[in-house]
């Protein structure tokens, strides 16, 4: 590596799961490169991309892995949520479908990925405010009800993207520090666990996560 390599104190899965065509690969886009495409295609297959953050003076890579929705691709569902650490559930809140379709999501995640995973319901494409077909209401009162943050984003107009993905890389970062800190104490060597450059898995009981609500 070249001296001007940045070291990185923490990698976080995270992934985007949602029908197609609800703007997941438009999100990802928006925050990895603060891009949108009007043309853009339906993802074949699995891609990722990464952007780190600073949290806590820590450098914290996010790999945000995005999948096509169509069934067909179903597939690589084990492989696609092995690691992740992080998942943001995104439906369109002009399509009421799409947020119909989202507790089966949710039950594939549950499923699949490692139960303490930090989830954000996002309902995108909040500037197509005159054809809303899913109340703001109705998505926080899912996200109460299962424990979830909850967020409206743009990715066209770049409404809340970043805090949508901060809100979940955060959330995270508190998690394993306060297991390092645990860890830290319970060996009694003053010697912190060192998680450095890993991919994080977080054990123990979901109720160790604190949930809370946001909203636009």
């Amino acid at each position: 590596m070249g001296s001007g390599d940045q070291k990185i104190d923490y990698v976080f899965k995270v992934v985007l799961i949602g029908d197609s065509a609800v703007g997941k690969s438009q999100i990802l886009a928006r925050f990895a490169r603060n891009e949108f495409s009007l043309d853009s295609k339906s993802t074949i297959g699995v891609e990722f991309q990464t952007r780190t953050l600073i949290i806590d003076h820590k450098s914290v890579k996010a790999q945000i892995w995005d999948t096509a929705g169509q069934e067909r691709y179903r597939a690589v569902t084990s492989a696609y949520y092995r690691g992740a650490v992080g998942a943001m559930l995104v439906y369109d809140i002009t399509k009421r479908q799409t947020f119909e379709h989202i507790p089966r999501w949710l039950e594939e995640l549950r499923n699949h990925a490692d139960k303490n995973i930090v989830i954000i319901l996002i309902g995108n494409k909040s500037d197509l405010e005159d054809q809303r077909d899913v109340p703001t209401d109705d998505a926080k009162e899912f996200a109460e009800k299962e424990g979830l943050f909850f967020l409206e984003t743009s990715a066209l107009v770049a409404t809340n993207v970043e805090t949508a993905f901060t809100t979940v890389l955060t959330e995270i970062y508190n998690i394993v520090n306060k297991k390092n800190l645990a860890a830290d104490e319970s060996q009694g060597n003053g010697n912190p666990a060192s998680l450095s450059g890993k991919k994080i898995v977080i054990p123990g009981p979901a109720q160790e996560i604190p949930k809370k609500n946001m909203c636009c």
